[in-house]
């Protein structure tokens, strides 16, 4: 790993290889309930008879709710409320809510959700786009079954095709996705004086909850509490709604703390998940491999409901070209809803699905062109002032370029294969481009602050959510490095709306950047607070004075002069700041400024008896500005080559006629340590001069470009090119006996 920085512990690391760190479902109160959920026994059905009245008369039973206990609005949606918090009259899909049960145990609650009765009228299921788009479709919802169209298109397409000397058509098929964290969905509701409550739930912004659930209650925001650090991983999966509405219903209810905690299986059935998408593209070059022309039309199933699937599919369409420059592009995307799981935001956020499409077929389309496939894409590559891919002006940067040729030098791409028995080896590589924030036109607020608390501690607030994404460790580096201060001395508070400021969600691979903007923001003034407050004390010349480990010393002997315990006993001292994620100056919907850049290079080996393909080397160039913390760093990057080696090779949260095919995760595969090789990374911290936008985030740029590394590298090594995902062992082998490459053997 290239980075000139030396490690530290993580804050939080301690407690949880111990085990001693309490995650939101470790928490108990006294006289705590247990709540389970009633989902809907069908994808799609009306429900004609709603009884709870055996559930309610059991022993041990505090508290029943269905939608006639909802005293606000019934629904939910971080951006469009869609969803009902529990169902009246129809369900959409297997996870919808219909009534919830709070017991005294958690095995009696289960015992209630028996003997509520409900009466459906089963009602077709629309299990896929294509029967969602059908002339005389049954509606999901009142305005149809389009959640949300999107599109983009520069130059003339049909002139670009004309001119061009070759061109390729394919389809391109993404799966659904589990996020697969740790800790599935849970948390406490403590009900409060004055009819408010506090959540203690995992979540990703803890202040959209709030907002959410207040609309939910018919209450006013200030008596919701929402407490969000830590959580066992998210990966996207808990930025929505998931048990907070039905856990904070019964804790009202009953006047009493109320626990739910989700089963996996539980998860898997009423869990957001990676949008299944089909992706078509037609591309067209010169006889050079100058690319002409780029058509690409996009279906992506957002399942039941909405959530951020307009968002997702925005994103989708506007990283159809890549870190590339076509002259005549058009993308359209369509975002159907459909009788199947809910679809929402995820890591990589509709990159994933699109770049491995894009990425695909450029290597196709260099084998037809006859040039190498990293020379296709350097004749091409975006230069350091060019617009952004909706022709948009962003951040000026040559991250492109820099981890295109830094993926080039890779020795993995340079080896040579023996190939013995039944193993075939093969390299490819590919790269990225990601971009960071919520985009144009959506509300991106950041903000942080600073203080110093009654114990003496230099205290960092803001309002993110620590998911396993290391931003405790982030902040930590950031604050010392930016004020000189040590490690000792900074207490970090965040994931708390009653103690934070607001920081926007912890979503976006926006986190890391905006703890940076916010430091350079407050940084001057608190110093000069607590430095005044120092030369008052101590009768020293406050320019004369710098931070330092456990308090203000003197700048050329280095002394201590005054410890910041003894600064606190003088009162409060603060200062908070609030601004704005980077945008475009454009108006393009979800248009995004701050990019950061992946590449991946991969030698895998295929097995031509049994279909198994392993990733036995990867490398990765990153280019995202100046790294902060360099454990974090490494781990987002190699954490998300992990996850994409399984959205690659073995993961499908497939469904049947609305209903999921797997249940937990004794069928659902994920890759294990096995799975997962050792790793290079090259970090590319350079930036265009004059850049002050500083560290871009890295939560989601490392999982993009594997999977078409992959897919290439499968193609080298057996000959045969993948159009869908997961790779099929089963399609793979028929393949590569249509080549008759067990002959060779």
């Amino acid at each position: 790993m290239i980075i000139n920085k030396p490690s530290r512990i993580r804050p939080d690391g301690r407690g949880k290889v111990t085990g001693k760190l309490k995650y939101m479902t470790d928490l108990t109160f006294p006289g705590m309930l247990y709540g389970k959920v009633l989902r809907s026994a069908y994808p799609h059905a009306e429900i004609m008879s709603i009884c709870t009245m055996k559930a309610e008369e059991m022993e041990g039973v505090r508290a029943v709710v269905t939608y006639k206990d909802v005293p606000g609005l019934n629904r939910f949606g971080i951006v469009i409320p869609d969803q009902p918090v529990l169902c009246k009259d129809r369900v959409r899909y297997v996870g919808d809510a219909i009534a919830a049960v709070a017991a005294e145990t958690e095995e009696s609650a289960e015992a209630a959700l028996e003997l509520i009765r409900v009466e459906y009228k089963e009602l077709e299921v629309i299990d896929s786009p294509e029967k969602a788009l059908r002339p005389g479709a049954q509606r999901l919802h009142e305005d149809g079954n389009i959640l949300h169209r999107a599109f983009f298109s520069h130059g003339d397409v049909e002139e670009g095709f004309q001119a061009s000397d070759t061109f390729l058509e394919e389809t391109y098929e993404l799966p659904r996705q589990m996020h697969t964290y740790m800790e599935t969905e849970g948390g406490v509701a403590v009900p409060e004086d004055g009819g408010g409550f506090t959540m203690y739930a995992g979540t990703q912004h803890g202040y959209k909850d709030r907002f959410q659930l207040a609309r939910i209650f018919n209450i006013s925001e200030e008596k919701i509490r929402v407490v969000s650090s830590p959580m066992g991983g998210s990966f996207g999966g808990k930025d929505e709604l998931n048990i907070q509405p039905y856990a904070a219903l019964l804790a009202l209810k009953s006047g009493l703390p109320v626990k739910i905690h989700q089963t996996r299986k539980e998860s898997v059935r009423s869990g957001i998940k990676r949008h299944p998408m089909k992706i078509t593209i037609k591309t067209g070059a010169d006889h050079a491999g100058k690319l002409l022309a780029h058509d690409v039309k996009i279906v992506a199933d957002t399942g039941a409901y909405a959530t951020l699937g307009p968002a997702v599919l925005d994103f989708s369409v506007e990283h159809a070209v890549g870190p590339y420059r076509i002259p005549n592009i058009r993308t359209e995307g369509i975002s159907v809803f459909t009788n199947n799981g809910v679809a929402g935001e995820f890591r990589g956020f509709g990159g994933n699905q699109i770049t491995f499409a894009l990425e695909t077929h450029l290597d196709r389309l260099s084998s037809m062109v006859g040039i190498h496939p990293l020379e296709l894409r350097r004749k091409n590559i975006r230069k350091p002032y060019d617009l952004g891919p909706l022709e948009h002006q962003i951040a000026p940067t040559d991250g492109a370029a820099q981890v295109l040729n830094a993926i080039s030098e890779s020795p993995i791409l340079i080896r040579k294969h023996q190939n013995p028995g039944y193993i075939r080896r093969g390299t490819g590589a590919a790269i990225a481009m990601h971009g960071g924030g919520l985009g144009y036109g959506r509300i991106d607020s950041a903000g942080g602050r600073l203080s110093l608390s009654s114990d003496g501690k230099i205290t960092a607030s803001f309002g993110f959510e620590e998911c396993g994404q290391g931003i405790l460790a982030a902040i930590e580096h950031i604050v010392t490095e930016e004020l000189g201060c040590a490690a000792e001395d900074v207490s970090i508070v965040i994931g708390d709306t009653a103690k934070v400021p607001k920081s926007g969600s912890s979503t976006a691979s926006r986190g890391t950047s905006m703890v940076w903007h916010a430091i350079q923001r407050l940084k001057k003034p608190f110093l000069s607070q607590l430095k005044k407050r120092a030369a008052e004390w101590s009768g020293c010349v406050a320019e004369n004075l710098i931070l330092g480990a456990a308090g203000l010393r003197d700048q050329s002997t280095k002394e201590l002069v005054v410890t910041y315990r003894e600064l606190a006993e003088k009162g409060p001292l603060a200062e908070e700041t609030a601004f704005d994620f980077p945008a475009t100056p454009d108006p393009v919907a979800g248009g995004h400024f701050l990019y950061s850049f992946g590449a991946a290079a991969v030698e895998v080996e295929v097995d031509l008896l049994t279909g198994d393909i392993k990733v036995i080397d990867c490398e990765h160039a990153i280019a995202a500005g100046p790294v902060v913390s360099p454990q974090g760093y490494q781990g987002q990057i190699e954490g998300g080559a992990a996850m994409a080696l399984g959205y690659t090779l073995m993961e499908e949260a497939k469904m049947t006629d609305g209903h999921y095919a797997v249940e937990n995760l004794d069928q659902y595969i994920i890759p294990g340590v096995k799975d997962v090789p050792d790793m290079k990374l090259t970090a590319i911290e350079e930036l265009i001069e004059g850049d002050s936008h500083g560290p871009r985030g890295v939560g989601e740029i490392g999982t993009i470009a594997i999977t078409p590394a992959i897919v290439k590298a499968v193609h080298d090594a057996v000959g045969c090119w993948i159009n869908k995902l997961p790779i099929s062992r089963e399609e793979l082998l028929n393949a590569i006996d249509r080549k008759g490459m067990k002959q060779w053997t």
